[in-house]
């Protein structure tokens, strides 16, 4: 069941990498939006939901960065987990909406390692004896790290681990999801490449 699961995420993530080849050759290279390197993230992800043992749910990520200043740069992104929800539960929904920084490391043989803190605002849907409640909303915090490997120029295939805390979860202290994500990155306008992050 849970390969099936990551087999049905990650058939997004292929089509998304096979449309962004296709639109990296009909953009002109010389393309830039102000002059900073933009990149556009999508991806599919799974999450431990933190709601009972060995729950697990997926859904889709959106991200959109600027790098600013030699590795720095600042990001927003999405992410909904509505997929697979456990059959324990009558209800079920996690999202978040995260603003955040990131630093870019040099690359290691193509590798091209990053980390990343965001905070901003989680969404969830949950089980509740009160008809009337059933959704709020929590601060988040969401450190995280991961690993872009470039398969042409302008896109990269991207993996990233994420931990989240969610703030005073219901007054019962943190709500803590965590998990991976696999996508690609589509460098709208160029990147900053410098020798050691490009080989």
């Amino acid at each position: 069941m849970r390969f099936k699961a990551i087999f049905t995420a990650g058939i997004p993530a292929c089509l998304m990498l096979v449309l962004a080849m296709k639109v990296e050759a009909q953009v002109a290279p010389s393309a830039r939006v102000g002059g900073l390197p933009l990149a556009i993230s999508v991806g599919m992800s799974d999450y431990s939901i933190d709601y009972g043992p060995d729950r697990r749910m997926q859904g889709p990520v959106i991200r959109a960065g600027v790098e600013v200043f030699h590795g720095l740069g600042v990001d927003v992104n999405a992410r909904a987990l509505f997929i697979n929800t456990p059959s324990q539960l009558t209800r079920m929904g996690q999202n978040t909406f995260l603003g955040g920084v990131y630093y870019n490391a040099p690359g290691i043989w193509r590798i091209h390692p990053f980390v990343r803190f965001g905070a901003g605002i989680g969404n969830i849907e949950f089980p509740s004896r009160n008809p009337k409640y059933t959704r709020d909303d929590f601060l988040v915090w969401a450190p995280s790290g991961g690993i872009e490997y470039p398969i042409t120029r302008k896109v990269s295939i991207r993996a990233e681990y994420e931990y989240q805390s969610w703030q005073d979860y219901l007054g019962k202290g943190t709500l803590n999801p965590q998990g991976g994500t696999l996508g690609v990155t589509y460098y709208v306008s160029g990147r900053h490449l410098r020798p050691h992050r490009y080989d």
